[in-house]
């Protein structure tokens, strides 16, 4: 498959306890990677997480103990959160934060987290 930061398909975490989060966008970290949740933008602060550890695989990929996969035609309730995102960015005009690269890097770049 491919490097987890170049898959422009949608993704979800499935954490050891069942949870399950919608990957909207992934980033480099030196700890591992950062996803972001659609609509993350909207909360003061802005919402990101961090998955610490080496990042294994070529899809699905496991980092740390976390498992990153493409979201399937089984993801019913998922594919359906997904949809509202996407027509969420198709709405939003080409001067929103989301579709601007820059801004998210840089206020991902501000963020803390902890290992």
């Amino acid at each position: 498959m491919a490097d987890v930061f170049t898959v422009s398909h949608p993704m979800l975490a499935r954490y050891p306890d069942g949870e399950i989060r919608i990957i909207a966008e992934t980033f480099k970290h030196p700890s591992g990677m950062v996803y972001v949740e659609p609509f993350w933008m909207e909360s003061t602060p802005p919402v990101a997480t961090l998955l610490a550890g080496e990042i294994k695989g070529d899809g699905p990929w496991k980092v740390g103990d976390v498992i990153v996969r493409l979201l399937s035609c089984g993801d019913i309730e998922q594919k359906m959160q997904w949809s509202e995102w996407e027509q969420h960015l198709y709405s939003c005009g080409e001067e929103s934060p989301y579709h601007n690269d820059d801004v998210k890097h840089s206020i991902i770049n501000k963020m803390s987290f902890i290992d």
